[in-house]
C-alpha cells in the first residue's frame, strides 16, 4: 500500500458567479488536465441572504455534468425540459448535461437565513458529449453514512466505502464522492484506487495530510483527547488539497476535528475546448455550440 502525497495545498478564492452570488472557488477555468476528469469546484456559503439570493439564472451546459451538494437551505431548479424541484439539506443532484440543457439554480437560505453547498463539474468523454440529458436527484436520506467506532462519520454519495455503495450511479468519471468527518486528533485511511486522480476539500476544522514516513511541514506537538499527537501541515476550511499517485489517504485531524469531501475519478485524457458552462473537445465543437444558442438549436429533440 503507497500513501498518496500531496502535490499542492491552496485555498479557495473569493469570486462572484451568477447573477451576483458570492462564492469560492478552489479551482476551475485553467489548467484542467491536473484534476482530470474535474473540471471546476465551487463552494458556495454565505450567512447573509444578499450575498445569494440573486442565484444562477437561465443558463446552458453542454459537454458535462454538475454535481450540486446542499448542505443547509435549499436550491430551487428548474430546466428548459420542464424539470423543476428543491434541493435541501443533505441532498445531491446530479446533473449529466450531455447534449446540451438549459437550467436556472436559485439559492434559499434557511431560517436563519444561511446558505451552504457545493457545485462540482465532471468532464464527459467525446463519447458522451452529445448523450441526452439526465437528472438523478437524492435526497438525503438515500445516502448511506457510515459511523465508525472512533466517531467517524462518512457519507458516501458516490462510489463505494466499506461495502456500502453511493446512490449515484452510471456515471461517466467513475467518481467516488465522500463527505468525512473527523474526530479531534484521530488518524485515520482512506482508500482510493490508484488509476484514480484525487483531491480533498476542507470546510470545517483542520486537518494535515501527508505521508506518514516523511511529512513536511513545522511539527508541533499538541495533546488532544488525552493523547500526545503530531500535527504538520494543517489544511483549514476552503482549502483545496491535490494527491498525487498512490492508493491510499491518510489525514490526521487537529485539535478542533476536521470535515471535508474526499473526491475520486478517472482521468479520461481527451483535448478539452472550453468556453464557460460548455467543454466539447474540439474549437469546430464549441462553436457549433455558439451557433446552436445563436439560432434556438441548443436543446435537442428526445429520439
Amino acid at each position: 500500500m503507497s500513501i498518496r502525497p500531496v502535490l499542492s495545498s491552496s485555498p479557495a478564492q473569493p469570486t462572484l458567479e451568477g447573477a451576483g452570488v458570492k462564492l469560492h472557488r478552489a479551482f476551475g477555468f485553467s489548467n484542467p488536465e491536473a484534476l482530470d476528469p474535474f473540471l471546476l469546484f465551487d463552494d458556495f456559503r454565505n450567512e447573509r441572504p444578499e450575498d445569494y439570493r440573486r442565484g444562477f439564472p437561465w443558463h446552458p451546459h453542454r459537454g458535462i455534468e454538475t454535481i450540486t451538494y446542499v448542505l443547509s437551505g435549499e436550491v430551487a431548479h428548474a430546466d428548459s425540459l420542464g424539470n423543476t424541484g428543491t434541493l435541501g439539506a443533505g441532498d445531491v443532484q446530479w446533473m449529466t448535461a450531455g447534449s446540451g440543457i438549459l437550467h436556472q439554480e436559485m439559492p434559499r437560505g434557511n431560517a436563519s437565513g444561511q446558505m451552504h453547498g457545493f457545485q462540482l463539474w465532471a468532464n464527459l468523454p467525446s463519447s458522451l458529449k452529445m448523450t441526452a440529458p439526465r437528472y438523478q436527484d437524492v435526497t438525503s436520506s438515500e445516502i448511506p453514512e457510515i459511523v465508525e467506532d472512533d466517531g467517524t462519520v462518512v457519507r458516501v454519495v458516490t462510489g463505494t466505502f466499506r461495502g456500502r455503495r453511493g446512490p449515484v450511479d452510471g456515471i461517466a468519471a467513475d467518481p467516488q464522492y465522500l463527505d468525512i468527518s473527523i474526530p479531534p486528533g484521530r488518524r485515520k485511511t482512506f482508500a482510493v484506487d490508484t488509476y484514480r486522480r484525487a483531491f480533498a476539500y476542507v470546510f470545517a476544522g483542520s486537518g494535515a495530510f501527508a505521508d506518514a514516513s516523511a511529512p513536511s511541514g513545522v511539527l508541533l506537538e499538541k495533546e488532544v483527547m488525552g493523547q500526545e499527537v503530531n500535527i504538520r501541515d494543517q489544511s483549514g476550511d476552503r482549502t483545496l488539497v491535490r494527491f498525487g499517485t498512490g492508493d491510499e489517504v491518510t489525514v490526521q485531524a487537529g485539535e478542533e476535528g476536521v470535515r471535508f469531501l474526499l473526491i475520486s475519478g478517472a482521468p479520461i485524457q481527451e483535448p478539452i475546448a472550453w468556453h464557460g458552462p460548455i467543454v466539447m473537445n474540439t474549437q469546430a465543437e464549441l462553436q457549433q455550440a455558439m451557433r446552436d444558442l445563436r439560432n434556438d438549436t441548443f436543446i435537442r429533440p428526445a429520439h
